[in-house]
């Protein structure tokens, strides 16, 4: 008989310490399962604009590199810079979310806002500037939570985006869920800046 799976089994999953368990018949299912893909809604509006966003860490299309994954910490962030931002510009969000997570709903590595409209990067491991808010990441804790895909998993696409808001602060608490985050970003989105980098193990 099958063991019964925790509701909460897509984080043990994620996990690379999760597969301590990897001697028994559930875990050697889970590494070898490929799980199926759908896209994740768009949570920022169509119609707007867009900008760059450049790292001397990351690049686009290529795989991210091992200091900057979450597997055994929550790792560090890469280093981002962005420019091109509408003058209606009154502050920035920053997330990285991974659609291919197994979880049905991806995974958000960062979610952070309330970023004053005179910031043009971030540092690699960014200490956020004065009046920033790091948000909950679906890890658990706040800030940046680095890649760690599930062994055996198909390539995992990691969404890097700064989001150029109206508003100079969304008003948010930091243990905010996600999907509210999302949706109060979204209204507020005058332009966004993203790339997208890749993790498989």
């Amino acid at each position: 008989m099958l063991r019964r799976v925790p509701q909460d089994s897509y984080l043990v999953h994620y996990r690379q310490e999760v597969f301590a368990l990897a001697g028994t018949a559930v875990a050697a299912t889970a590494a070898t399962r490929h799980f199926g893909y759908h896209k994740v809604r768009e949570g920022l509006p169509s119609g707007i604009g867009h900008f760059s966003l450049t790292s001397t860490d990351i690049e686009q299309g290529r795989p991210i590199p091992m200091q900057f994954w979450g597997c055994t910490d929550s790792g560090i962030s890469p280093e981002l810079a962005w420019s091109g931002a509408p003058a209606s510009t009154r502050s920035y969000a920053v997330t990285v979310f991974d659609p291919d997570a197994p979880t049905g709903s991806g995974f958000w590595h960062w979610q952070a806002w309330d970023i004053p409209a005179g910031t043009a990067s971030l540092a690699t491991g960014a200490t956020l500037p004065a009046g920033a808010v790091n948000g909950r990441n679906d890890g658990g804790g706040f800030g940046y939570t680095g890649p760690c895909p599930p062994e055996g998993d198909l390539t995992h696409h990691y969404h890097f985006t700064v989001v150029a808001l109206d508003v100079p602060t969304l008003e948010l608490p930091a243990d905010t869920p996600d999907a509210v985050v999302g949706f109060v970003m979204g209204q507020h989105a005058v332009a966004s800046a993203s790339l997208t980098a890749t993790a498989r193990q």
